[in-house]
């Protein structure tokens, strides 16, 4: 029987949340920003502030003016120095910054390239766009690599050690709905070409994580990937599922991270058989060899190294997200104006 989660506290804020950032240690960083008056600003970027919270009781240790603000494209963590990073738009573009733990100071400020996503760790932050994959020093703020190549289209990031993988589109003469999806490697420190994870063969990638030795991959149509000696239990998989439908249209597969099982799933699931427009929000994140799929405000836990159902939870307000993230077995809820920590015993 699914139980709610148990709220170890709950912190409501004099400020509109766009982003949170929370590790295994230290504190919780918020990012919001005062919404004008109206809901008019003049210019694309509304400025923000930076808040950091005790973990344990949610309590506020300081709030600062951040010169990243809210608009598109945003990241936030921990640096190597222990130092507060967070990425996204300014009013003179985009800019990685550099804050104190202590009091909210700023400590150093750089202009970096636009991005749609990205994943910040101690060492590097590695972020996304369309055109091309690069990687910001935690600590120079200077760009170290880039990696782009003709034909190609990027929209996902996951890292895992000394790898990154990036969810690709192969683009065959502009970008169309038939163009297929795959998984490229590179690596984390130079930005050099490894190999494919998975070749494009899929329709749409809606998002991967990596954990546990494996990178999960959230797609759908998987009947090309898990190969013609499997088909016998992806069928008896869509014959049992609930929905009913005749193909799989949301699925997760789980693949080795060396890429060593060419392309082949370690273990695949399928989520929903309904028409794509019937699909409820569906995402996933993972921490520590456990991934936690959110599907409306239910929350279910599996190891990542054979899917095998750990625990599931209904957590009140996910539902209505602005952003989540997992560590050291709790889960980090932020809404428009409040932001909640769960405990997740799985």
């Amino acid at each position: 029987m699914t139980s709610t989660a148990r709220r170890r506290w709950s912190r409501e804020l004099d400020t509109e949340v766009s982003g949170i950032a929370f590790g295994p240690e230290g504190p919780v960083l918020v990012h919001g920003f005062d919404p004008p008056a109206g809901g008019k600003w003049l210019d694309d970027v509304i400025p923000g502030k930076l808040a950091a919270l005790d973990r344990n009781s949610g309590e506020p240790q300081w709030i600062a003016p951040c010169e990243v603000g809210y608009g598109r494209g945003f990241a936030a963590g921990f640096g190597a120095l222990g130092q507060a990073l967070v990425l996204g738009p300014s009013t003179h573009g985009h800019r990685m910054v550099r804050m104190s733990l202590e009091d909210g100071e700023l400590l150093e400020g750089s202009d970096i390239p636009s991005f749609d996503e990205s994943i910040v760790a101690r060492d590097v932050c590695h972020c996304a766009s369309a055109q091309r994959v690069f990687a910001l020093d935690s600590l120079s703020l200077n760009e170290t690599w880039e990696y782009a190549r003709e034909g190609e289209r990027y929209h996902g990031l996951a890292r895992s050690g000394d790898c990154v993988y990036v969810s690709v589109t192969q683009v065959s003469g502009g970008a169309g709905s038939d163009d297929p999806q795959g998984v490229i490697i590179l690596n984390a420190s130079t930005g050099e070409y490894v190999g494919y994870l998975l070749r494009p063969c899929l329709p749409t990638i809606h998002g991967l994580c990596a954990t546990g030795g494996l990178v999960t991959v959230f797609t759908e149509q998987i009947e090309s990937v898990i190969g013609p000696e499997r088909m016998g239990e992806y069928a008896v998989a869509l014959g049992d599922h609930p929905g009913g439908g005749n193909r799989d249209t949301l699925s997760m597969l789980a693949l080795r991270e060396d890429g060593s099982s060419g392309g082949s799933p370690q273990w695949f699931r399928i989520l929903e058989t309904a028409p794509v427009g019937d699909i409820p929000e569906v995402s996933v994140s993972s921490d520590n060899g456990k991934l936690y799929v959110e599907r409306g405000a239910l929350l279910e836990a599996l190891d990542a190294l054979s899917g095998r159902p750990l625990g599931d939870w209904t957590v009140p307000g996910l539902d209505m997200k602005i952003s989540w993230t997992v560590a050291a077995g709790a889960g980090l809820l932020a809404e428009e104006t409040r932001v909640s920590l769960f405990e997740l015993p799985a």
